[in-house]
């Protein structure tokens, strides 16, 4: 018997071990991009994050800054909930943005938790103070020399319900340049095919939160069991999208086989 409870606490041990692991060991996943970038952004490197749901990553967010300096990318860009509906602890959030933006630009969209928080236009208000650009709604264009890269920006559809009308407006414009879109929602990518974007960063997935070998998430907030986007790069027509796995958890507390992740993405310029 005691030999048994041995082994029990043993197993035990491990499996939590394991599953801080998985909640705690930060993965940098790398994608390159070619079609249509424009000549003066090859080698563009964007650094793409989502989903933080106020998780810390060492003291000040000491780890996930020092990942995020080590990929030296051009421009960061967040795609909403930074912080968590059910703990809104704003510092935790306030702590991961005052390091990426001595790193690079950052550009911010919201997800659905920032709204139903409550906390939005607070928390707004701080991102602003600290030089986020907060793109809800909204677009920025960088440019080099003649050439330039659009980012347009969509407030999380649950506050946002006339999205399309908005992205139709926002992209018109643009419909020569290469457009990078920040929306929370992946579920919505038809929706960015039909407008002709170029290339889209998305989270709210959390990766499906449990992933399996050959199968991929389990599931996934307004997708379902066995969801369609849930990470990495999808394609259709001239668009692509890279879906981020996400940093925090929300309302279920473990990630399995599905660890926290930051996303690099990599512009190459290809002559026709």
């Amino acid at each position: 018997m005691k030999y048994s409870k041995t082994k029990l606490l043993t197993a035990m041990v491990l499996f939590g071990a394991f599953l801080y692991w998985q909640d705690n060991a930060i993965v940098c996943s790398q994608w390159v991009y070619e079609k249509h970038v424009p000549k003066a952004f090859d080698g563009y490197k964007i650094l793409h994050i989502s989903d933080l749901q106020n998780k810390v990553f060492g003291k000040n967010q000491k780890t996930l800054l020092y990942k995020a300096e080590c990929s030296a990318p051009d421009c960061i860009v967040i795609t909403g909930d930074l912080i968590d509906r059910n703990r809104t602890d704003i510092p935790a959030a306030m702590d991961l943005i005052r390091g990426l933006v001595t790193i690079a630009p950052v550009y911010y969209v919201s997800g659905n938790h920032e709204h139903q928080s409550g906390e939005y236009d607070n928390l707004v208000e701080l991102l602003t103070a600290e030089g986020v650009t907060v793109l809800d709604n909204g677009k920025s264009i960088i440019q080099r020399g003649e050439e330039r890269l659009v980012i347009l920006g969509l407030a999380d559809k649950s506050v946002n319900p006339y999205y399309n009308s908005v992205l139709r407006m926002l992209s018109k414009e643009h419909e020569q340049d290469f457009t990078l879109l920040l929306s929370h929602r992946p579920e919505l990518f038809s929706d960015y095919v039909k407008q002709g974007i170029s290339l889209v960063c998305s989270g709210h997935a959390h990766g499906g939160q449990i992933r399996l070998p050959w199968i991929g998430g389990l599931f996934a907030p307004h997708q379902g069991f066995f969801p369609q986007y849930t990470a990495g790069m999808y394609i259709e027509q001239d668009t692509a999208m890279v879906v981020s796995r996400g940093l925090g958890n929300s309302t279920f507390p473990f990630r399995i086989g599905n660890r926290p992740e930051l996303v690099e993405i990599t512009l190459y310029h290809k002559e026709s």
